[in-house]
């Protein structure tokens, strides 16, 4: 309810079959406790009023006027709490009953959405008790005014992007779920009230249905499962509770518990999410009926979000999925590389290889893709040209990195060339200022790019997704090449993606690899102090863990820096303050938006990423755009 986070929770509470004053007993705590949590919506399993497993019962009156009574009681009771309320029960209008989710909010009943599809296949005989949602229609129940069927959505009026539409167990089981309609015609949130009794395997296509379908929607989808107190006689019911949000698991209960499974939608991400993607087209279909409500402006206020999220969102946190990651990206920078040289039929590449991250990473991508083809190493040129700022750690493990790939390696140094040029245009060489550094870079460029036309070769460029965010490149210098095989990969998987080949290599290559990945990232273009790296990026321009951070949101989601800066204050908390975080994130702005030139003029590259910079491909943005905007709100947290 902030920031566009809402939080929503899946419940599973006991049940005793038929006991509907137990049962609601039971909801209520269970709504409380949502409230206590600070959940703006609760799901409840399929007719939790009555338990799922009431068979011939649900043709009593006895029953269905008992559920109804409890459920009119459970309104009233929880009047005072601020949470919208899906729970199952029966209802019965005419010659039917609907098998229907009550969707209720501070004592009003919004709706009853009925149950589309109803199974009666293997142990399922729903249809001897249930019919199909009807067209919505307007009925009485529990003494209130509402309506029933399907096709009905409760969009929030004071919480943007909320609307909130409900489906039934078997419902996202077909082949056409009711939700997606729902969510075309603006549901943001889907709530599933279900019961789906326990088999082997069934919990992880469960899981994997309520991943992939928000995903199809690009919704948030909150699946609460009835569970312990259902009757066993034939089934058994493990309460298995998934919330997911645009194809990614947020919370997730253990097989066999109650309770509350809790997670935090972000309804702005999603809504940037369906206008980013020119496939998803909202509709206005005829029919579809709209409850509206609200939130007291008490309960917005009192809201703090506390959704976590990875503090480095490029790379995976588990191991495996980690591994398989760096797998994929290496392959596919090594066959995009590996497609350009075929198709102009070159034998030779050409590598500035400086002992750094970016340029270790471009040689073993090389490497790969020269193996794949079945070209000989020896093609592979690196060469090193030390400066004033060159240390032999950097200028060691170059040549040890060459050498232990089988690759040709050829030193030159530009350190004459360089002060040639100083003297041809005036500059003092004790003057260490932008023109001093960036002489260097461009006569290393000049150099390979001879190199290359001398030997029929191709310049690979070595420079990153982060760099080119923050335009930490010399324009015209290490800015150009001829193929950049890391324009789409943030730094910080840079420096997994070396370790994953440091590890896989393994013996004396291992070893200069980490060797690589302990030396401090540097341009190394300033004179060293005692023989020590003196230049260090990330004093200069600031952490590439926060700089990645901000970049993914702002590239991936279209975040504003206001949002950014509070999630970065939550994700980095005890190790950067709000005012380290506010500072960098200033930087961070004021060089995306300056040095967007240097992005407008990229070689190509291949896309290995969710997001990217290329003018080609996923970013246009205008050289001269102002980032007034931006910095006046970084100013004004």
């Amino acid at each position: 309810m902030r920031d566009g986070f809402f939080r929503v929770a899946a419940a599973t509470p006991k049940v005793k079959v038929a006991d509907v004053e137990e049962n609601v007993r039971r909801i209520k705590a269970l709504i409380q406790e949502a409230a206590e949590r600070g959940c703006g919506a609760a799901c409840f399993p399929e007719l939790a009023v009555t338990g799922y497993t009431c068979g011939d019962l649900f043709q009593n009156r006895a029953l269905m006027a008992g559920a109804e009574r409890a459920l009119a009681r459970l309104m009233e009771e929880t009047a005072g709490l601020d949470v919208l309320c899906a729970v199952g029960v029966p209802a019965a209008q005419g010659g039917a009953l609907y098998n229907c989710a009550a969707v209720f909010h501070r004592g009003r009943l919004l709706g009853l959405p009925a149950k589309s599809m109803i199974p009666n296949y293997g142990e399922f005989y729903e249809a001897r008790y249930f019919a199909p949602a009807p067209e919505p229609r307007e009925v009485r129940f529990c003494g209130q005014k509402t309506w029933m069927g399907k096709n009905l959505l409760f969009p929030c009026e004071n919480v943007e992007g909320l609307t909130v539409g409900v489906e039934i167990c078997e419902d996202l089981w077909g082949a056409q779920p009711p939700s997606a309609k729902l969510a075309q015609n603006g549901a943001t949130l889907l709530l599933n009230a279900s019961c789906s009794n326990e088999t082997a395997g069934k919990a992880g296509y469960r899981r994997g249905l309520v991943e992939h379908w928000s995903g199809h929607i690009m919704g948030a989808y909150a699946y609460a499962d009835a569970g312990l107190g259902e009757s066993t006689g034939d089934l058994v019911f493990a309460g298995h509770d998934v919330i997911a949000e645009n194809g990614t698991v947020l919370g997730e209960s253990r097989l066999f518990t109650t309770g509350l499974t809790v997670a935090e939608a972000d309804l702005e991400s999603l809504v940037q999410e369906r206008r980013r993607a020119n496939v998803w087209q909202d509709r206005q279909d005829e029919g579809m009926v709209r409850v509206p409500f609200a939130y007291e402006e008490a309960t917005l206020a009192r809201f703090q979000p506390q959704r976590a999220f990875p503090k480095l969102p490029f790379v995976p946190e588990d191991p495996a999925a980690r591994e398989d990651r760096c797998q994929t990206l290496l392959t596919m920078q090594a066959q995009g590389l590996a497609v350009r040289l075929d198709h102009i039929g070159c034998k030779t590449v050409l590598i500035a290889l400086s002992g750094g991250l970016d340029s270790t990473l471009a040689l073993l991508v090389a490497v790969r893709a020269f193996d794949r083809l079945g070209l000989d190493r020896k093609g592979i040129l690196t060469v090193t040209m030390p400066c004033f700022g060159t240390t032999s750690r950097t200028k060691s493990n170059a040549q040890r990195m060459a050498e232990g790939l089988g690759v040709d390696f050829m030193e030159i140094s530009i350190e004459k060339a360089v002060r040639q040029h100083f003297a041809d245009i005036g500059q003092p060489e004790d003057r260490f200022d932008v023109a001093f550094e960036n002489a260097q870079a461009r006569e290393r460029t000049q150099v390979l790019m001879d190199l290359a036309n001398q030997r029929g070769g191709l310049v690979i460029g070595t420079g990153d997704l982060s760099e080119l965010a923050l335009g930490w490149a010399t324009y015209n210098g290490d800015h150009m090449s001829m193929y950049g095989v890391n324009a789409d990969v943030p730094k910080t998987l840079v420096r997994h993606l070396v370790r994953f080949e440091a590890e896989r290599l393994g013996g004396r290559m291992g070893e200069v690899l980490f060797d690589v990945l302990d030396t401090p990232v540097s341009p190394e273009l300033l004179p060293p102090r005692d023989g020590e790296i003196a230049q260090k990026t990330e004093e200069l321009v600031g952490p590439y863990e926060l700089h990645d951070f901000f970049l993914y949101h702002l590239l991936r989601h279209g975040f504003g820096p206001g949002k950014i800066y509070r999630m970065a204050c939550r994700t980095f908390a005890g190790e950067y303050g709000p005012e380290t975080v506010k500072g960098w994130l200033r930087v961070f702005f004021r060089r995306f938006f300056t040095q967007q030139f240097k992005r407008s003029c990229l070689p190509d590259g291949p896309k290995v990423g969710s997001v990217g910079l290329s003018p080609r491909g996923d970013w246009r943005m205008p050289s001269d755009a102002s980032a007034a905007l931006w910095l006046a709100e970084i100013e004004a947290l």
